[in-house]
């Protein structure tokens, strides 16, 4: 019966899941490049410092965190989907490292926002840029995963 319901719900699902990890990915790519702005224009306290303390603030809690949280349900649905993930294969660990790169970028993201607004980030704008590369090579490795499955 379960899986049943699992199969029928499988377009919808998979279109959710699709949207959400967009969205997360969206928020993985901007909010390293606020900071690299953030590092090279605002000075602690100043105005700006406060508009990009706000823009990294909404960003973070009300797009990015959501969406994680959304891929991951709808990820996870799609894994107890009956026939859709081969575990004797290899891409699904692939692509669940991938995934764990991720969610600690995520959470190095937010560890970051709260030292810009305690005035302790000691990262570069050159490190934010560098950082910045993390969610495109993790985007590699887990599209490669889920469409090659090798």
């Amino acid at each position: 019966m379960i899986s049943d319901i699992l199969g029928s719900a499988y377009p919808y699902v998979k279109s959710l899941h699709i949207i959400s990890v967009v969205a997360w990915m969206a928020g993985l790519f901007y909010l390293p490049r606020l900071f690299v702005y953030h590092v090279e224009a605002a000075d602690r306290g100043d105005s700006r410092d406060e508009i990009f303390q706000v823009m990294e603030q909404k960003l973070f809690r009300v797009i990015m965190n959501p969406a994680m949280m959304a891929t991951y349900l709808f990820g996870l649905t799609l894994a107890f989907t009956p026939g859709v993930v081969d575990w004797a294969s290899v891409w699904p660990y692939t692509k669940i490292a991938g995934i764990g790169v991720l969610t600690w970028f995520h959470h190095w993201l937010g560890a970051q926002r709260k030292a810009f607004v305690a005035g302790e980030n000691i990262v570069s704008g050159r490190t934010y840029r560098l950082m910045n590369e993390v969610p495109t090579i993790c985007l590699v490795v887990i599209v490669f995963s889920v469409v090659v499955r090798f």
